[in-house]
């Protein structure tokens, strides 16, 4: 699934401990969507994927694919979206109408 929007904030790099004893790290971006209700979505970037967001500063338009799912906990059911990819949009022209794409 992908996620367009603007990226309104970085948050915090969060880091702790599983029940297996292994670290891990996570930073969350906030994205608005630029839809008319409930626009903004919280994404997070686990371990190595957290780079891709090194040089991405706050106002840029970004495209996100993302897993959506959701687990049980305690008969409540708890939503995560994680990003595994995400590109830059900010600068760059729409070249889907373009004929430079193709290979011949």
């Amino acid at each position: 699934m992908t996620i367009k929007g603007k990226l309104i904030k970085k948050l915090d790099v969060e880091r702790g401990t599983s029940k297996a004893g292994k670290e891990w790290e996570r930073q969350s971006i906030l994205v608005d969507q630029g839809g008319q209700y409930n626009t903004e979505v919280v994404v997070g970037f686990f371990g190595d994927k957290m780079k891709q967001l090194r040089d991405l500063e706050e106002g840029s338009m970004v495209d996100i694919l993302v897993n959506i799912y959701s687990r049980e906990f305690k008969g409540k059911y708890y939503h995560s979206i994680d990003g595994y990819a995400i590109a830059n949009l900010s600068g760059q022209e729409d070249s889907s109408d373009t004929k430079e794409d193709l290979p011949f």
